[in-house]
């Protein structure tokens, strides 16, 4: 059965009903979020090693001169 439908049932119930729905998950729901979980994320530091070394601040500098020497170009 997929979400949708449970919520779909869910939301067919009296008022009532869905407050007891509630009251019968939600202790559940916050043992499950206080849990700490179970495989750690794995670090981003160095996720971007394989790229290389970052381009100098006098790499960027040139490369956008290199960009901009033509601009605005008056063929177009």
């Amino acid at each position: 059965m997929s979400f949708e439908q449970v919520l779909e049932l869910a939301k067919r119930l009296q008022p009532a009903d869905q407050a007891r729905l509630v009251e019968q998950l939600a202790p559940a729901i916050v043992q499950a979020l206080s849990q700490p979980r179970k495989t750690p994320r794995p670090s981003l530091f160095g996720a971007l090693k394989h790229l290389g070394p970052a381009p100098s601040a006098e790499e960027i500098d040139e490369m956008r001169r290199e960009a901009w020497a033509n601009f605005p170009r008056e063929d177009v």
